[in-house]
């Protein structure tokens, strides 16, 4: 189906106030009990679109679209939207900072034992298990707040509503950095001898053919020695120096699931976050490195540095992130073109260092990838192994393949790749574990991503096929409500061996990654389409001959002449111009325009045989 980014946002939306506001109440929760990391999914399916589509802005009353201000009505008339909101938003940070003021981070009802028949402890330690996802929701949903905040405040005219906005925008800045400290600090460098089952499984994962370990060994070495060298001399805020390489050791970098054992404090801070105990083994994670990796985007973007939002305090947390951002982009991306005439990648599935393995963990290194190649001038060669990858993870998570009895890639959705939350055990007794199943969201996020990169036709339209049929896999998966299905998830009535699986209520944390692959669409719709050489070349060459031929008309028309003859000159003057004007932003217009002008020049010329052949 076409992905209709607009339409199907406000569908949710629409869906979505039915299940949380009622009688002028917020309902908090939905398939997991209320928790920090939920409770900010629910939010941001809000405020994400609000904050990132301007055609969605609700900060002025009398400029709310008409399509909106219909689907956001429970909330109340156009003057209350936004002031509903901000209580809302209040509201959260009411449920999830202690009576001492510190923010919560706590994964609460996400969290699972390693043996999922088993119940959780009734341990109060576990509510106190920061993990690195909260971290990351709360960048993206403070940030949300502090622009909704900064655009609404414009407009608002009552003193007791803009002491609101104020108070929204303290707590969401606070908030926003114990998140960012809290990241710091759960940054790890996984340093390793080659001799190891973590070595050996880092080797075995790049290794193509006969290639020795001395070989591999020396290879890693020549394409991270300047990375290593960074590590030592750059990275320093949280990371003890014990941790980093030596030269004759391999490791990686990311971040582990929350504060990791034996993280530095970072002072200065009146912050729990900033000082308590690690507790997180210090190993990089491929999911939380990329939930990580997608917060720290959001610090970083061309918006939230425009609206300068950010404190002197968050602009040195934010350096800091950023530098370790670029690190682990480098590094991961590195590791999935080790060999270039092969990439590592391509050997689906991608093995991590403590030897699990799933067609999940490649996809998570393909978004890392794909980041990589939009910050640098990325090739053809490059972009069409890409496709191939997406492609063929599409067809192994039965994203553009049917599902069968038995078939293991149910497990990639429901429920869901377990990340086993290593040192979990030492704070509360038992070894805990969250799931991520995200699978089809990320794929139509990447895809859409990956099509931005390329002017090739054939590459856009098999990444736009991928995200397309992921889309269609996502409306199966839709929750139903008397018999007809609503816009959220997650159902999974129709996979085999599901039939009996249903739920009542949304799981936000997919229905928030849907909204969020939907503004990614409208994100890559909004961009202007991506120029080919090949087009733009034969565009230059229909310009001359219009240019030419319109010129030589110009010569034998008088210029007194107000007939329609002069008319139909003018107008293929202006399409001339106008191919012009859009040479570099849509070549193709410009082309139909060029061409349009030279079938005119054309018919005029045709004409003024046909008059000489009468006389």
């Amino acid at each position: 189906m076409r992905i209709e980014p607009r339409k199907q946002i406000l569908d949710i939306w629409r869906d979505m106030l039915k299940d949380c506001y009622e009688q002028k109440k917020w309902i908090w929760g939905g398939r997991a009990e209320s928790n920090s990391i939920a409770d900010a999914e629910q939010l941001l399916c809000l405020f994400y679109p609000i904050t990132q589509i301007d055609t969605f802005g609700v900060y002025d009353p009398d400029a709310i679209p008409d399509d909106v201000l219909d689907v956001l009505r429970p909330l109340g008339e156009s003057s209350r939207i936004s002031r509903t909101l901000v209580d809302v938003a209040l509201e959260y940070f009411d449920n999830h900072t202690g009576e001492d003021g510190q923010p919560r981070f706590g994964a609460g009802s996400y969290l699972r034992t390693l043996d999922p028949d088993q119940p959780l402890p009734e341990d109060q330690r576990l509510q106190g298990l920061d993990v690195v996802d909260a971290y990351s929701i709360s960048i993206t949903l403070c940030l949300s707040l502090l622009v909704f905040v900064n655009a609404r405040a414009e407009e608002e005219k009552q003193a007791r509503q803009l002491d609101k906005l104020g108070d929204l925008r303290v707590r969401a800045s606070r908030r926003l950095t114990a998140a960012m400290v809290g990241m710091l600090r759960s940054f790890v460098v996984n340093s390793v001898s080659v001799d190891t089952a973590e070595g050996q499984n880092i080797l075995n994962m790049l290794r193509q053919g006969d290639t020795t370990d001395a070989e591999l060994q020396q290879g890693l070495s020549t394409r991270f020695g300047r990375l290593r060298s960074q590590l030592h001399a750059d990275v320093r805020l949280g990371v003890p120096d014990d941790t980093k390489p030596d030269d004759d050791e391999l490791f990686e970098c990311g971040w582990t699931w929350g504060i990791a054992q034996g993280a530095e404090s970072i002072g200065d801070f009146d912050f729990d976050v900033a000082a308590k105990d690690g507790y997180a083994t210090t190993r990089p994670w491929l999911y939380f490195t990329v939930s990580a990796l997608d917060g720290i985007v959001d610090l970083d973007s061309r918006r939230i540095r425009a609206l300068n939002i950010l404190d002197e305090d968050q602009r040195r947390l934010s350096d800091a992130l950023a530098l370790r951002w670029d690190l682990t982009q480098r590094y991961w991306s590195a590791m999935a073109r080790f060999d270039p005439e092969h990439w590592p990648l391509e050997d689906i599935p991608w093995r991590t260092s403590d030897g699990e393995e799933s067609d999940y963990y490649s996809l998570l290194v393909m978004s890392v990838l794909i980041q990589d190649l939009i910050n640098r001038a990325a090739t053809d060669a490059d972009l069409i192994k890409a496709v191939g990858i997406i492609q063929e993870l599409a067809i192994r998570g039965r994203i553009t393949r049917r599902m069968t009895d038995d078939d293991p890639a149910v497990a990639l959705h429901h429920p869901g790749v377990r990340q086993g939350l290593g040192g979990s055990e030492d704070v509360v007794d038992a070894g805990l574990a969250l799931y991520a199943a995200d699978y089809a969201p990320l794929i139509i996020k990447r895809s859409l991503q990956a099509a931005q990169l390329t002017d090739n036709v054939e590459a856009r339209e098999a990444l736009m096929t991928v995200a397309e049929a992921a889309m269609d896999h996502l409306n199966e998966r839709r929750l139903i409500r008397d018999g007809n299905p609503v816009e959220l998830w997650d159902s999974l009535q129709h996979f085999p061996g599901l039939e009996n699986l249903s739920f009542a209520k949304p799981s936000w944390y997919v229905t928030e990654r849907v909204v969020e692959a939907l503004v990614a669409t409208a994100a890559a719709f909004e961009q202007e389409p991506p120029r080919s050489s090949r087009m733009y070349d034969h565009l230059l060459r229909l310009l001359h001959e219009a240019d030419h031929v319109y010129n030589q008309e110009l010569l034998r028309s008088n210029v007194n002449d107000r007939s329609t003859l002069r008319d139909r000159l003018e107008e293929i003057g202006e399409h001339i111009k106008r191919s012009r004007e859009l040479r570099f932003r849509r070549t193709s217009t410009a082309i139909a325009l060029a061409e349009r002008a030279l079938r005119l020049l054309d018919a005029l010329e045709e004409a003024r045989e046909d008059a000489g052949r009468r006389r």
